[in-house]
């Protein structure tokens, strides 16, 4: 049960983290790889944050 709770929440945080990369094609002057690497990660990991609550929403800690 757990097994899959925890594989669920990785794939919420991985898919979160991932769509944000397309920032860098909306404004690749702010957001880049080499000169906005804080900003970029900055919005990655606020992208994941909200990946990872949403899943929480729908699939709270399991009771064991």
């Amino acid at each position: 049960m757990w097994k899959v709770w925890v594989k669920g929440l990785m794939a919420a945080a991985i898919g979160g983290a991932s769509s944000s990369v397309t920032v860098v094609l909306a404004d690749p002057d702010h957001f880049n790889f080499s000169a906005g690497l804080k900003k970029l990660g900055a919005v990655t990991a606020m992208g994941a944050l909200v990946a990872v609550a949403a899943y929480l929403q729908k699939s709270p800690l399991p009771q064991t």
